[in-house]
């Protein structure tokens, strides 16, 4: 996304006027998908760390909705933010999970 800001711009007109807020968002994007890698590594012991991978999922499914709603969405995001919504609510079944302890997993 880092180099597609004119296509965008073609794509969905009028061009972006604010590109700090869009690289802004790729970058947190971006830093997003490192957090997610390291909760893979183990994920009970970057626990805390789901909760803000939750606030990430569904702060961009939310805001997809309301601006749906709103018919300011174009179809493909649409797709982007149910992807999110699903992933936020498997974050809140694996942070619920990762809180279970062994004997009660294990029995």
């Amino acid at each position: 996304m880092y180099f597609m800001e004119t296509q965008i711009g073609v794509d969905n007109p009028p061009a972006l006027t604010h590109p700090e807020y869009f690289y802004g968002f790729v970058g947190v994007a971006v830093a997003f998908q490192i957090v997610f890698i390291i909760i893979s590594t183990d994920p009970r012991k970057y626990r805390p760390f789901m909760l803000a991978s939750i606030v990430e999922k569904f702060s961009f499914a939310i805001a997809a909705a309301a601006l749906l709603i709103d018919q300011r969405l174009a179809g493909p995001i649409v797709i982007g933010a149910a992807i999110d919504l699903v992933l936020g609510v498997l974050f809140i079944l694996a942070w619920y999970r990762t809180g279970v302890s062994d004997e009660s997993v294990a029995g």
